[in-house]
């Protein structure tokens, strides 16, 4: 029997994966913070938009989950139901975010500055555009009307509920990839403002670009970080860099309008022979 052949993908960047909130519309991330806050009000537990933050990323009935096993949290939750929360109270708060985060995602569909121009040189370059979230299906069926108003549409958008499990598995990516119909996954990129979302692009076998300025893990309005310093953006940058390298992030950019240069540097990491996998 011959021995099988593996080539290293050698060609240039055909998609990328972009996730939403945080990296494409909702600067900040802010829309999930509003309406977790909001759902734990109702049954009597403050919590902080720390402890929703440390769930971002992942599909929301496992960011639920994330937030109520924080320590505070659940120590909260027992001090006034008098227990710990249980697979029905899980399943309770689920159904009453659901209605809850919908209502608002329209509201929070504005594109972050520069998408736009960064989808049509990246639709120039013959680059496909795909999306993951951790948005259900119809979640993401609100937002997405809204988000094209403002001319943001993606060419294939997947959703945790769509496929067998959310981030940090790969299978979005994958059935991005299919719907797309671009193959290798080392001639797709991921971009992501979150650990999981990197997690998930490098479960896929996939290029990784972390961003920083944007996304939850900095968690401020666009306002607020064009009021920051050079000197404080400069180190928020490095700070959540950091973070995203830490996780296995190729690449770290403040925001999607850096997105191009980061794709030329990952096409010329591909020309020297690098793969996303090595």
């Amino acid at each position: 029997m011959q021995p099988m052949v593996r080539r290293a993908y050698c060609g240039p960047i055909r998609a990328v994966i972009l996730d939403w909130a945080g990296t494409t519309v909702d600067y900040g991330s802010w829309a999930p913070v509003v309406v977790f806050l909001r759902l734990f009000e109702q049954h009597g537990v403050i919590i902080s938009p720390e402890d929703v933050r440390a769930g971002m990323g992942l599909m929301k009935k496992d960011h639920l989950r994330t937030i109520l096993d924080r320590p505070t949290v659940a120590a909260a939750w027992r001090a006034v139901h008098g227990a710990s929360p249980t697979t029905h109270d899980i399943d309770t708060l689920f159904e009453q975010f659901i209605p809850l985060q919908t209502s608002i995602l329209q509201e929070y569909a504005k594109p972050i500055p520069g998408l736009i121009d960064m989808l049509a040189d990246l639709r120039k370059r013959g680059i496909r555009v795909g999306s993951t979230t951790g948005y259900t299906r119809a979640m993401i069926d609100m937002l997405a009307p809204a988000a094209a108003a403002y001319g943001y549409l993606p060419d294939s958008t997947v959703c945790p509920d769509d496929v067998p499990a959310g981030r940090p598995a790969p299978w979005m990516c994958f059935q991005n990839a299919m719907q797309l119909g671009v193959y290798p996954m080392a001639a797709l990129v991921k971009v992501g403002d979150t650990p999981v979302d990197i997690e998930e692009g490098l479960n896929a076998g996939m290029w990784t670009v972390g961003v920083t300025l944007t996304g939850s893990l900095l968690g401020l309005t666009g306002a607020e970080v064009a009021s920051l310093t050079p000197q404080e953006r400069a180190d928020a940058h490095a700070r959540i860099g950091a973070q995203l390298s830490a996780t296995g992030a190729h690449l770290v950019i403040e925001g999607v309008w850096d997105l191009l240069h980061a794709i030329d540097d990952i096409e010329e990491r591909v020309r020297r022979g690098e793969t996303p996998t090595a």
